[in-house]
């Protein structure tokens, strides 16, 4: 039996995003300049807050902006060619799906037997693809979130579960759906963090 086409559709956007997400920056970068394996040191993450740490904040600055740009790239990538092919509304659905999948390659890339990041600056990238006042304004809470309390971790709880609730209130429900599970994948994905913040462990930026 046949797929429906737009069910089609969004299997390839999700499975293309994947793909793009699971690029690993971080390891790929730190590597390239003769760092150690950024999964041995620090947090293990190849995130932008375990570069800072371990090589720098010039490699950091790379490393976030090119992980952001893999949820954005996702976005437009998916949106524009389901518009070509598709509906209008099929395509707004189908980049918010490509998205997600970029932010699961990213948090499990196949590459490095599934053990990735966790996601914030991929989010953050879907967020200023799909709705961009929404990941402006989700990019505005971090930066104060984190000189405010200097603690990546918290910067990336408060701007995650903040940016469902921008959503909603501008009237757009399916990215608001879509923020709230990436909110939640990154809360779970935080468990560590949140742990060592309750014990008064948890590193500050730039430690």
């Amino acid at each position: 039996m046949l797929l429906e086409p737009n069910l089609l559709i969004f299997i390839l956007a999700v499975i293309g995003g994947y793909f793009i997400g699971s690029i690993p920056f971080g390891f790929l970068i730190t590597k390239l300049k003769g760092y150690k394996d950024i999964r041995k040191v620090g947090s293990g993450n190849i995130g932008a807050t375990n570069v800072l740490r371990n090589s720098g904040p010039k490699l950091a600055l790379i490393t976030l902006l090119l992980d952001g740009a893999k949820g954005y790239t996702a976005v437009i990538i998916a949106t524009n060619l389901i518009d070509i092919y598709s509906i209008q509304e099929a395509s707004e659905i189908g980049g918010l799906i490509a998205g997600a999948g970029s932010v699961l390659g990213h948090n499990f890339p196949v590459w490095l037997k599934f053990k990735g990041g966790k996601g914030v600056a991929t989010t953050l990238g879907i967020m200023i693809g799909s709705v961009p006042i929404v990941g402006f304004m989700a990019c505005v809470i971090w930066i104060c979130m984190a000189i405010i309390f200097r603690y990546s971790s918290v910067a990336a709880l408060i701007a995650l579960a903040t940016s469902p609730i921008f959503a909603l209130i501008l009237g757009m429900k399916e990215p608001a759906l879509m923020f709230l599970a990436l909110a939640i994948l990154g809360w779970v994905r935080h468990w560590n963090n949140i742990s060592r913040l309750i014990k008064g462990e948890e590193p500050h930026i730039g430690r």
